[in-house]
């Protein structure tokens, strides 16, 4: 199989639960295979007796300023509204007011309601928008802030300490997904290194993510994994602050958008998870689960290449059956015989199985020579001594 596709080999998780759809077409459309787990889900509007409040509050006295966040939840927040016959009401007090929009959705948004914006920072950020607000005399002020699925305390409390009355619009408000065996299993992917990155789009997700890796007892494995072969890609700093906060580095896009969320793992992705070797005069690239061999990719099982990846990091020096024993995944082990390791009292893969996954490897290679065997002492990759190691 021909590949010239930048995420082919690579496995992308996607925790998203709104346009995941399209965020996993994006990535698949570059090669990826993409493993769907949403984190969390939406909470009804109609449903949403908060939502409801703000929209009273907002109606029955005067506003002086409204932050409009997002495009979608200011549409959102006019619909719901709609629905309980308040729409008319409140694009009249809207219109009477300074309306700070974020970016050029909630910009689009805001006209398409028939009314304009006052004021929109170049850089999209709320920093700024609280920055703009800041410059003035806030106190006895009253200032709506549309939210999206996540409290801004930065920000509202920010507006607070400096005099105004803040009132918060919670539109979309996220809770945990009903059924969390997806996430579950994502997580033990991320765990076990058979997943290569996996995307948040909302500071939400990552919570989640990170509690259901708690309950499981997995949360330091899985930080753990993020900060050494799980690339974790946020749409944006806020997102980002959870995992930042533990340690991990975190890829983001310039602008808050999924195509750049895409573009953005196409060009973090291969850079850190890909190697390349000449072995035996032929081109080879690791990838998350597969290989690129002289052009073609090739699917490789997790344990031929946990074995081939262990070679790689020493190309040409020999690896002991001992030593590859100890890289096999937990349910090779678990499936096959295995000894008690007396140092940590985990049971660990015996060389039958190294054999039988060094075998797999070759057939999944498809050419002879480029995994040797060294007798009575291991396996090599067949390439000089002293190139750069692969990790």
């Amino acid at each position: 199989m021909l590949t010239s596709e930048p995420l082919s080999g690579f496995a992308v998780g996607v925790t998203a639960a709104r346009r995941h759809e399209e965020l996993a077409a994006l990535l698949e459309r570059r090669g990826a295979r993409v493993v769907h787990a949403p984190a969390i889900r939406l909470v009804p509007l109609q449903d949403d007796a908060e939502l409801l409040q703000a929209t009273e509050e907002c109606i029955s006295r005067p506003l002086d300023y409204v932050v409009v966040t997002t495009g979608i939840g200011f549409r959102a927040w006019l619909e719901t509204a709609d629905g309980w016959g308040l729409r008319d009401s409140l694009l009249d007090r809207l219109g009477r007011v300074p309306i700070l929009a974020r970016g050029p959705k909630a910009r689009g948004a805001i006209r398409s309601a028939g009314i304009t914006e006052a004021w929109s920072p170049e850089s999209e950020s709320c920093e700024e928008v609280l920055k703009h607000l800041l410059e003035g005399d806030l106190r006895g002020t009253r200032i709506a802030v549309q939210l999206y699925g996540e409290p801004l305390p930065e920000f509202t409390d920010a507006l607070r300490s400096h005099g105004a009355e803040v009132i918060e619009v919670p539109v979309y408000r996220w809770s945990r997904t009903d059924d969390s065996t997806p996430l579950r299993r994502l997580v033990g992917q991320a765990v076990a290194g058979t997943v290569d990155a996996i995307t948040f789009t909302s500071a939400p997700a990552v919570s989640a993510t990170l509690a259901v890796a708690a309950e499981d007892g997995l949360e330091d494995a899985l930080i753990e994994a993020l900060r050494t072969h799980v690339v974790a890609a946020c749409v944006g700093p806020v997102t980002a602050f959870a995992l930042t906060e533990r340690g991990v580095p975190t890829i983001q896009p310039e602008r808050a958008r999924i195509g750049a969320l895409v573009r953005a793992i196409v060009e973090d992705l291969p850079a850190r998870r890909a190697r390349r070797l000449q072995v035996r005069g032929h081109a080879l690239e690791l990838r998350g689960h597969a290989v690129v061999l002289d052009g073609q990719l090739r699917p490789i099982a997790p344990a031929p290449m946990a074995i081939l990846r262990a070679l790689a990091r020493r190309p040409g020096h020999v690896v002991s059956r001992a030593e590859l024993c100890g890289v096999l995944p937990s349910r090779v082990v678990a499936a096959g015989s295995s000894w008690t390791n007396p140092r940590d009292g985990r049971p660990q893969a015996d060389e039958h199985a190294v054999e039988m996954a060094v075998a797999r490897l070759r057939r999944g290679l498809g050419r002879t020579g480029i995994v040797e065997t060294v007798v009575k002492r291991g396996y090599r990759l067949a390439c000089e001594p002293g190139r750069e190691a692969l990790a």
